[in-house]
């Protein structure tokens, strides 16, 4: 009896030892930042210096402290200009939920606490446990009248703000959809057109097809099955890569041969050394040939023939670029050779499906250096509301063709591999929820009573430290294997397959590290009642489920504390950024890299683990209303810190924004959130029993029932209203979207047709963004986005400019040279190598120039 006695009043002992751990870290790693911030503004404040002059910021605080003051009166609208709509809106979303829980915390403190604790309690309930919803009495279950008006009450409050949120949010995307920016960018002017039959699988019907949309067709990439040519591209990008590294190599050899040979002539004292020593020359300085970069052929370590690096990767990206241009040729032969069959049948067979039976040896020959088109185009338009008109028109009259159907097979694979992940992730997430509840389970369970009798600090950490981390572990490995099975659905685009995973992990985190863990808990915590009374099962379920609430206060302290000063400090980027310069900064572009290349997150797992903590609270908000004052701290904070990371840390590629459609599908995780809440309580009105074991909230329970209806009808409004809006513009903008008027209207020639996707390649629905490491003031220089727009790497880049520093020696010029006799394109502006072999950069890459 006194171990169940412990197992009641061991949640306090475990929430205080887990604040008290994670007020110490949070202190420790705010200090720590507080010190370091002014120092490596690299890592703290990049974006004061990184980003173009327009999308710059000024420093946080000359004060060493008054920097929380400086986030605080930040203004976070200014996020949408520094890294766009998606990092706007996400942290639109955490000021959202500290609003909403803002009211909700101090009204369920000023009622729901005396309600729950005063004069009334169930067992031995102590500590916080008198603060739940089980902690009242059989004889004072009139007090439930309390819970119902608030969660009515506390519903409309959130309904009030989903819809105002709703309501701005659309506003604020259509703005963002025809602000200049954006709307003169390519991809605001295309649509992705997939499953498409033979008959319109040409340029010309294409055309014909989408040109009556108001201002017509600008352009149209037909995408082809590259077949080798992508596996071409990344092999001289390789070779650039072994160029730039061996070469540097070279230069640092000579810079420590001379060396040496200035300490050898000190040593001897030679003045004629010491005038050669004070002016240098190439001449003076040979790298022996087995001094020389050199490395083996073949897959396997140690074996194959060994080849001089430098005249290898001469040689490999001369053959690679020969490659590529043999094969863009044929592409160009093939684009000549589409023929129109639009006014075909649509059964009819092609020219060359026709011919392929009868193929003669030199047939065959040419087939292999075809690239066949594959069933979908991009079609860029001259006004912006055509793309939008060409989303939601209807383009073809078969089911499957020219939509987005295709994938539902795969789709529904892909779903069932998920669910069955989720089955199988079930065993240890369960496990979690039993340690959680270790006081529990040492009354149940005699071989494991020994760990109770073990310090009460040493049981807190076990129960209220050890499951939060190894739940946040177990949650760290699932994205990985998400992201392949969203890829596997057959989803074209990169923001697609983010989007994907964000419902995805959304759904796992709900089952897994909040039903799981609290029916694991609840049922342990039964255990002993269960066994001697197994009728009791509803009455005491009802009454030691919320009990598990500590776990997930806990959990809200450690995500408040610990993981918000985890983000200010950036302990792991501060040590990786300082070790890859030391180890990894041999060549300008990994100096570059390292240097201008601004950090970002990925939506689908991050967004996930703020909208779990949502459903957390909302779930036990009325239950256990301690989580509700917690969960607002947490919030705020987490607010302040990503408002922190997106205007002075992140910068979030401009090509994988959505334009803010995760928020969206935010709202709809708060939906979730609030039938977690509505069905629990209502089972718990419908089980709750007074003196007489007579049901006593039969009432509250059907009030809840009409609850959880009222929430599903204003879900679906919401919508219904919104979701047309979500994603095209709507007519009544038409004249204010973008509009490129064309100088002579014609229809495009068959010679523009650019190819983009490789055999086993996903199409990416946005350009493939062609700048290196986000830099400093970066765009291309050979051509502009929209010349460049869909087509593949391998069918249109040219070869990315090797760049190397100059030295002291000259050998750089030397090794230019016979780059360039090589017909290997090389640079050596903007990077220098000094004496001891030390590279640095004074600029971009050269294959990248400055904004204006």
């Amino acid at each position: 009896m006194s171990n169940i006695s412990e197992s009641k009043s061991a949640s306090t002992a475990t929430f205080l030892t887990a604040l008290v751990f994670n007020a110490i870290v949070f202190g420790a790693e705010i200090a720590a930042f507080t010190l370091l911030r002014p120092w490596f503004k690299a890592i703290y404040e990049p974006r004061t210096y990184v980003p173009p002059p327009s999308k710059r910021i000024q420093p946080l605080s000359k004060s060493i402290l008054l920097w929380p003051i400086a986030v605080f009166k930040a203004d976070y609208r200014a996020i949408i200009n520094a890294n766009g709509m998606d990092a706007y809106f996400f942290v639109r979303f955490l000021r959202m939920m500290t609003r909403i829980l803002l009211p909700i915390w101090i009204i369920s403190w000023v009622v729901l606490l005396p309600v729950n604790s005063v004069n009334t309690r169930v067992g031995t309930n102590a500590g916080l446990d008198i603060f739940v919803f089980g902690n009242i009495s059989p004889d004072k279950q009139q007090r439930y009248a309390a819970h119902i008006i608030l969660v009515y009450l506390f519903t409309a409050w959130i309904f009030y703000n989903i819809k105002i949120e709703m309501r701005s949010f659309i506003l604020k995307r259509q703005q963002h959809l025809i602000s200049p920016v954006h709307a003169k960018s390519v991809q605001a002017n295309t649509i992705l057109v997939t499953g498409i039959p033979s008959k319109y699988l040409s340029k010309g019907a294409l055309y014909n097809l989408f040109n009556d949309l108001p201002g017509g067709v600008k352009k149209i990439w037909i995408n082809r099955n590259l077949k080798e040519l992508p596996d071409i591209y990344d092999r001289r990008i390789d070779a650039c890569n072994k160029l730039e590294s061996a070469e540097t190599a070279l230069m640092k050899t000579a810079a420590k041969i001379r060396l040496a040979e200035i300490k050898k002539s000190h040593k001897k004292g030679s003045k004629a050394a010491d005038v050669e020593a004070s002016s240098p020359t190439l001449d003076s300085v040979i790298v022996p040939v087995e001094m020389r970069p050199q490395h083996r052929l073949g897959m396997i370590p140690f074996v194959g023939k060994k080849v001089d690096t430098i005249e290898w990767a001469r040689e490999e990206i001369r053959v690679c670029t020969e490659l590529l241009d043999e094969g863009r040729a044929n592409i160009e032969n093939d684009g000549r050779g589409l023929k129109d069959h639009s006014d075909e049948p649509e059964d009819a067979p092609s020219e060359e499906g026709s011919s392929q039976g009868g193929k003669s040896d030199k047939g065959k020959e040419t087939e292999k250096k075809s690239y066949p088109p594959l069933n979908s185009a991009f079609v860029t338009f001259h006004r912006q509301i055509s793309a939008h008109l060409a989303m939601q028109v209807l383009t073809h009259h078969a089911p499957y063709r020219m939509s987005a159907k295709y994938v539902e097979v795969r789709l529904a694979i892909s779903y069932a591999a998920t669910a069955g992940l989720i089955i199988l992730w079930a065993f240890p997430v369960a496990f979690v929820g039993v340690v959680s509840n270790i006081y529990g389970l040492c009354a149940t369970t005699s071989w494991l009573a020994w760990i109770c009798s073990l310090p009460k600090i040493v049981v807190g950490i076990i129960s209220g430290i050890f499951p939060p981390v190894f739940l946040a572990v177990l949650m760290m490995l699932l994205p990985i294997i998400l992201r392949l099975l969203a890829r596997f659905e057959g989803i074209p685009k990169y923001t697609g397959l983010e989007l994907s995973l964000m419902t995805r992990f959304f759904i796992f985190q709900v089952i897994h590290s909040f039903l799981i863990v609290t029916l694991s808990s609840g049922i342990i915590k039964a255990l002993p009642q269960l066994i001697n009374d197994p009728t009791s099962v509803p009455t005491l379920l009802a009454q030691n489920m919320p009990l598990s609430s500590t776990f997930f206060l806990t959990y809200i302290v450690l995500q408040g504390l610990s993981v918000v000063a985890g983000g200010f400090l950036q302990i792991v980027p501060l040590i990786i950024y300082y070790v890859k310069l030391f180890i990894l900064g041999s060549t300008p572009r990994a100096v570059y890299g390292i240097k201008y290349g601004l950090r970002s997150v990925a939506w689908g797992t991050t967004f996930p683990g703020i909208t779990l903590l949502v459903v957390i609270t909302l779930g036990y908000s009325i239950i256990s209303p301690i989580i509700n004052g917690l969960a607002c701290a947490t919030f705020f904070m987490f607010y302040q810190l990503y408002k922190y990371l997106f205007l002075w840390q992140f910068g979030q590629p401009s090509t994988s924004d959505t334009g803010g459609l995760f928020f969206p599908k935010a709202i709809q995780h708060i939906f979730a959130g609030l039938y977690v809440q509505q069905v629990c309580l209502a089972a718990l009105f419908f089980l709750a029993r007074n003196q007489n074991g007579k049901a006593s909230a039969i009432a509250e329970g059907a009030l809840m029932v009409v609850l959880i209806v009222f929430t599903a009808g204003f879900n679906i409004i919401i919508n219904n209203s919104y979701g047309p809006l979500l994603h095209a513009l709507p007519l009544s903008l038409k004249d204010k979207t973008y509009t490129d008027t064309p100088t002579i209207q014609q229809q495009p020639s068959i010679e523009e047709t650019t190819p983009l996707a490789g055999k086993g390649k996903s199409i990416e629905a946005s350009p493939r963004d062609v700048r290196d490491p986000a830099g400093p003031n970066s765009t291309t220089k050979a051509k502009t986005d929209e010349e460049y727009g869909f087509a593949h790497p391998a069918a249109s880049r040219p070869q990315r400019t090797v760049w190397l520093p100059r030295d002291t020696l000259g050998l750089a010029e030397e090794e230019e040279r016979g780059c360039r006799e090589a017909g290997v394109d090389v640079s050596i502006q903007d990077a220098q190598m000094n004496g001891v072999g030390k590279v640095d950069i004074t600029g971009s890459p050269p294959d990248l120039i400055k904004e204006e």
